[in-house]
C-alpha cells in the first residue's frame, strides 16, 4: 500500500476501466452490447473492464468512445473523487448490492479490518470477496493488525461499548497495528477507501475506533457507505 505521487500505467488503465464501465452502465448496456456496438470482442472488453487488465490500443479505445458517443477526452476524464474513508458493514447485504454500493461511492480500495476474513455469508470470505472486487476494478487489502481480538467481541455485542473500545485502543498500540494504521492513513490521503467489517451499525463495531484514529492521523473525512 505504498504511496505514489505520480500515476502509474496501471492506474491509468484502472481509471479507464472504471470510466468505460460507468458509461456503459449509465446506458443500461451489457458488456456484450457494448462489444457489439464497438465491433470488438467480448473477451477484450471483459479484460479491459477487469481492473484495467490490459492496456488497450488506440483504435480499440476510439471504437469504444464512438460507441458510447463520448470524446476521447471525456473517456479519459478523471473519475476519482475526493480521497477519504468510508465506513462499510456488510450485515444485511448480499455481495452484488455491496459491490454496487462501492461503485456508487467510487471506492478505490476496500480495507478489510476483520481479524479473520472468513464469513458464513456467501461472497464475503477473503478469496471470493477479492475476486468480486477485482472484477469491479476495486483493490482489496486485508489489514490483520486492525482486527478485533476474539476476547474483545462480547463488549460490542452486549452493549459495553466503552469497555470494548478502551480494550481495542490498547490493541492499536502494538507495532503491527501501528504499521497498518500508517498504511491505511497513507491510502486514505490518496484514494477513496472503504473500511470493511460485518456490523451494519458502526457504533457497535471496532472499526469506529479505527476510523476515528485514522481520521485524526491523516486529517481525512469519514463517511458512511450508502
Amino acid at each position: 500500500m505504498a504511496g505514489h505521487h505520480s500515476a502509474r500505467p496501471h492506474d491509468h488503465a484502472r481509471a479507464l476501466a472504471q470510466r468505460v464501465r460507468a458509461l456503459r452502465e449509465a446506458r443500461g448496456w451489457s458488456r456484450e452490447q457494448l462489444a457489439k456496438e464497438a465491433c470488438i470482442s467480448n473477451r477484450t472488453l471483459a479484460r479491459l473492464e477487469g481492473e484495467g487488465a490490459i492496456q488497450p490500443g488506440f483504435f480499440t479505445v476510439g471504437a469504444i468512445a464512438e460507441a458510447l458517443e463520448v470524446s476521447l477526452d471525456d473517456l479519459f476524464r478523471e473519475t476519482h473523487g475526493t480521497p477519504g474513508l468510508w465506513s462499510a458493514g456488510y450485515e444485511g447485504r448480499d455481495i452484488d448490492s455491496f459491490v454496487a454500493s462501492l461503485l456508487d461511492s467510487r471506492i478505490d480500495v476496500v480495507a478489510d479490518v476483520r481479524l479473520t476474513p472468513i464469513s458464513r455469508k456467501k461472497g464475503f470470505s477473503k478469496t471470493r470477496l477479492g475476486h468480486a472486487l477485482a472484477e469491479a476494478g476495486i483493490e482489496y487489502t486485508h489489514l490483520r493488525g486492525l482486527g478485533n481480538p476474539k476476547e474483545n467481541r462480547a463488549p460490542f455485542w452486549d452493549g459495553r461499548l466503552d469497555v470494548g473500545r478502551a480494550f481495542f485502543r490498547d490493541v492499536l498500540r502494538s507495532e503491527g497495528a501501528q504499521a497498518d494504521l500508517d498504511r491505511l492513513a497513507e491510502h486514505a490521503q490518496q484514494s477513496r477507501v472503504a473500511v470493511l467489517c460485518f456490523e451494519k451499525d458502526e457504533s457497535r463495531c471496532h472499526r469506529q475506533v479505527v476510523l476515528e484514529t485514522v481520521r485524526a492521523r491523516a486529517s481525512v473525512p469519514v463517511m458512511p457507505l450508502a
